[in-house]
């Protein structure tokens, strides 16, 4: 029962990463309607500039995280105005072209920068886990702080687009760009923000995976945003709570896979995963059916 206990809570713990990721997916897919496969790669980044300010500089853990974050913002509103802007009228082919071609720029970007050696990331977080029930059940303190930083953005994120002029704005451009404009929104600032949120939860997330797998190279966004991208559309891509549902379920599916069927196949049993949900439910867990007029 303890082992299961161990790992139900790894299993939230990496799904509540793959929710944080999933949620800057999620916000972009909603408002500007594309797939913005160089998010995976902004991971990276973050991770790498927190890495240089608190192992080069000795800065405080916080103070790297908020560090990365102001850098992420500002590559994410950058990335926008230059890769995707342009293509506002363009084909959703085009925009995903794109998207792959800016991804693979930051990976051969960080490459040069910084080689591809593997980098051990500092430890953010005390080392000595919270032991119960005799110390047969071990909870860290990263784990803790994933879990805590994801319901906490959550709920953020839930009040900020219900609540705040931004978020509202936010909502009608995801409804219809066209109307949000005649009704005086500022459309492309409006997904300029979006790109910018999303790019600071993508530098939280980078931190927090780090800090669980250490091992960061430029790769390292890679595979995370993938099975990020999978819990957005498992939960229901453009659903802030779907975001979330996905990323817990799919961290849960990989931990348990791995401990009980097979290391080697537990991605493959996500994914299969995945394509039997899109069978029963195309769109996601909390999606809903959007009837488009022809």
């Amino acid at each position: 029962m303890l082992i299961f206990l161990n790992h139900l809570i790894n299993g939230i713990s990496l799904g509540s990463v793959y929710a944080i990721i999933a949620l800057g997916y999620t916000m972009v897919y909603g408002i500007a309607k594309m797939l913005n496969f160089a998010h995976g790669d902004v991971i990276m980044l973050g991770a790498y500039i927190c890495f240089f300010a608190v192992s080069s500089f000795s800065l405080p853990p916080l103070v790297g995280v908020l560090l990365a974050m102001v850098v992420c913002t500002a590559l994410g509103i950058v990335i926008e105005r230059l890769a995707y802007k342009p293509l506002r009228q363009a084909t959703s082919l085009a925009v995903l072209i794109t998207a792959i071609g800016v991804s693979y720029f930051l990976q051969n970007g960080a490459q040069l920068l910084w080689s591809s050696n593997i980098k051990m990331f500092p430890s953010l977080f005390s080392n000595e886990p919270i032991a119960l029930f005799g110390g047969e059940l071990k909870i860290t303190m990263a784990a803790i702080a994933t879990v805590l930083a994801c319901v906490v953005i959550m709920l953020v994120l839930t009040w900020f687009t219900g609540r705040t002029k931004l978020g509202k704005a936010m909502r009608a451009c995801s409804e219809d760009k066209a109307a949000a404009q005649l009704m005086g929104i500022n459309v492309n600032a409006t997904i300029s923000m979006t790109f910018a949120i999303g790019s600071a939860l993508a530098a939280i997330a980078g931190v927090l995976f780090c800090s669980a797998y250490p091992n960061l190279t430029p790769t390292t966004g890679s595979m995370p945003g993938i099975k990020a991208f999978t819990a957005a559309v498992f939960g229901g891509i453009g659903s802030i709570p779907g975001a979330l549902l996905g990323g817990v379920l799919l961290g849960l599916i990989e931990i348990f896979a791995s401990a009980y069927i097979s290391t080697q196949l537990s991605n493959a049993i996500v994914f299969a995963v995945l394509i039997v949900v899109l069978l029963v439910r195309p769109t996601g867990l909390l999606g809903k059916q959007v009837r488009e007029k022809v």
